[in-house]
């Protein structure tokens, strides 16, 4: 279904319908949801055009069926397929089979794809247009943006990532320390045959991280690490170094190939464990709602997943109240269990433990892997888009 384009948005001040703040997986898929469902909705997002973002881009088994709902096939958008995958810290190396088939796409083209699906369905996006504040008044949200306009919606759903806005900030998660690194590099034919269809895991003292192919080629590394590490080490060139000399693994993988940027996006601070309790009225979707450690890699999925019992919930006539305790009731098992695994990976402990017991048992690692997903019984079927093969 193709909802009635809403009106354009010009005035220094005008009342919208429903309003989405941000353009990433959650934020496009709540509003082509919306949309598909003959609703008027505006969404709002910071950067013109496509863009990368700090993100693993692993598509589990989950993201990819709520892909395929909004009409999007991510083998059609040069998604790798990821069969496989591996841990390794120093010479050690554990490698097992997924418990599910997945996927890798960069961000840039993930992102695209669902704004498009979004226009498509009848939403107004747009780009270059940053929010800075949300007010309350009379029932309504008034944001204000960076040009000087402000929208008032009735309904609000915020989809801003692990940043927040003036005038709603989330209550304080407790403090990881972590800064996070993303580097998308160019690698040899032999390094790019030896990471097909694996997603690499690495740890090392004060962090972890994961590479993996995404299309054309190109590996997405994607690591934390302690502030206090990479504080003594001086800088990030001297964090990869570091990590480097200390994985023979990664070191190979990454022999010769050329980094795409000059230097990683970078985020900090990083809210891992966070999971929305009392929300004020506002539809918080994605990291807004659940920020999982991102070893587990089911960041993408449970964005989606957000977004979609979010829109269900609302078109139902249910209140943000009710949807926020029905996806904390859904994820608060996996949340506790990768926010505990993903503290113990950064210690010395944690590191001896995982491969005194790995070997023995790389079962565990799948086990792992399916036990931090979205239960399957939580999963919403909908807008008719079959996985055609994917899954």
């Amino acid at each position: 279904m193709i909802a009635a384009s809403p009106a354009r948005i010009r005035a220094p001040n005008q009342l919208v319908d429903h309003l989405v703040i941000g353009g990433g997986p959650a934020g496009a898929m709540a509003a082509l949801r919306l949309a598909a469902a003959g609703r008027n909705v505006v969404l709002i997002e910071r950067e013109n055009g496509p863009h990368d973002k700090v993100c693993g881009e692993f598509l589990s088994a989950e993201a990819v069926a709520y892909l395929h709902q909004a009409g999007i096939a991510p083998r059609q958008l040069g998604a790798v397929l990821i069969r496989t995958v591996s841990i390794s810290a120093g010479d050690k190396l554990v490698e097992t089979a997924l418990p599910f088939p997945a996927f890798s796409l960069s961000r840039r083209v993930l992102d695209a794809a669902l704004l498009r699906r979004a226009e498509e369905n009848g939403c107004q996006v747009l780009r270059g247009v940053a929010a800075e504040a949300i007010v309350s008044r009379d029932g309504e949200r008034l944001v204000t943006l960076g040009d000087g306009r402000s929208l008032s919606a009735s309904t609000l759903f915020l989809a801003t990532g692990k940043h927040d806005l003036r005038g709603y900030l989330r209550p304080p998660a407790k403090p990881t320390g972590f800064v996070g690194f993303k580097l998308h590099w160019r690698l040899a034919p032999a390094q790019v045959l030896a990471l097909s269809e694996r997603m690499s895991l690495y740890l090392f003292p004060g962090g972890y991280g994961g590479i993996s192919l995404v299309e054309n080629g190109i590996a997405n590394l994607c690591l934390i690490a302690r502030r206090s590490i990479l504080r003594e080490l001086g800088g990030w060139p001297q964090l990869l170094a570091f990590i480097l000399r200390g994985n023979c693994h990664l070191r190979t993988l990454l022999d010769g190939a050329t980094a795409l940027t000059p230097r990683p996006l970078a985020i900090s601070p990083i809210p891992y464990g966070y999971l929305a309790e009392n929300m004020h009225g506002l539809w918080c979707i994605g990291d807004q709602a659940a920020v999982i450690p991102s070893f587990t890699g089911d960041g993408m999925s449970i964005a989606l997943h957000s977004a979609t019992l979010a829109a269900r919930m609302f078109l139902a006539g249910k209140s943000a109240a009710d949807y926020t305790a029905a996806l904390r009731a859904q994820v608060s098992r996996q949340m506790t269990l990768a926010t505990w695994l993903s503290r113990a990976a950064v210690t010395r402990a944690g590191r001896a433990a995982a491969f005194a017991v790995l070997p023995l048992a790389p079962g565990v690692l799948r086990w792992i892997a399916a036990s931090t997903r979205i239960p399957s019984s939580s999963l919403i079927a909908g807008m008719g888009a079959a996985a055609n093969g994917e899954l």
